[in-house]
């Protein structure tokens, strides 16, 4: 069985993967690491990462930004894999999960769900159709009020799924209000929601002359980003250092089915 701490296990993702955990006889949870004090978990907690003396095959990490760089540091100094799923790191973060990843298995994802990754690769598709052809992109991701950072990762990602296709070549645009000019034909518009208890939705319009092209992926629980990262945490425990995201994940399950 695979031995498995989780970063942030007090918070409501973290609440799901315990459940989650808890029912799946190929993983277990060992440990548990957050700031706040809560019983009845089923594992040990710690209140720092580096306080953590439980062995374990992977981490993973549903916490806030802030708790990141102590988490890189504990899972390179013991060279064990770690699930990322913590979003709005800085640039200074992105280059340590990198140099961390040189030391161990490190599976980063803006977004854990199997539906989105897919949304990933089918933006590919129709941008390198419909861009050319005049299409404006924008995206709108909503979110509940409590959420820290905009727009969220998975709009990001979503925006790099299209831009890759040309080569960085589009400019991410957050805000109009400060300026009065035409929308360039190279830009990317990101506008970002928050608002009551929405736990999910993105939407990718592709606008051209008298037809607009909508993709839309909804979130009705956070279930679908638990099972993911537990999936995740299963497919890279054991995998030899290296950057790994979802895509890994899904090609792995349809090489075994």
């Amino acid at each position: 069985m695979i031995k498995a701490i989780l970063n942030g296990c007090n918070g409501k993702m973290g609440q799901v993967i315990t459940q989650i955990c808890g029912e799946d006889a190929q993983i277990e949870l060992v440990a548990g690491v957050d700031v706040f004090d809560r019983e009845g978990n089923g594992y040990p907690v710690f209140a720092n990462i580096s306080s953590c003396d439980v062995p374990a095959d992977v981490i993973i990490d549903f916490s806030n930004a802030k708790a990141v760089d102590d988490l890189l540091v504990y899972a390179a100094d013991k060279r064990i894999p770690v699930v990322l799923c913590t979003t709005g790191l800085s640039k200074e973060q992105l280059a340590r999960v990198t140099e961390t990843a040189a030391k161990t298995a490190v599976l980063k994802s803006a977004n854990m769900s199997l539906g989105i990754n897919l949304l990933l690769q089918l933006l590919g598709q129709a941008a390198a159709v419909l861009a050319p052809a005049g299409f404006d992109i924008e995206i709108v991701e909503k979110h509940h009020n409590q959420k820290l950072d905009a727009p969220s990762g998975t709009a990001l990602a979503l925006a790099d799924a299209v831009n890759e296709v040309f080569d960085g070549d589009y400019e991410y645009k957050y805000d109009r209000s400060g300026e009065r000019r035409k929308r360039e034909k190279r830009e990317i518009g990101i506008s970002a929601v928050r608002g009551g208890s929405i736990v999910g939705q993105h939407e990718v319009l592709f606008a051209g002359l008298d037809e607009v092209i909508t993709f839309e992926h909804t979130a009705y629980s956070r279930s679908v980003f638990a099972k993911g990262a537990v999936e995740a945490a299963k497919f890279l425990a054991g995998k030899p250092a290296g950057l790994y995201d979802m895509q890994d994940v899904i090609a792995e399950t349809q090489r075994t089915e």
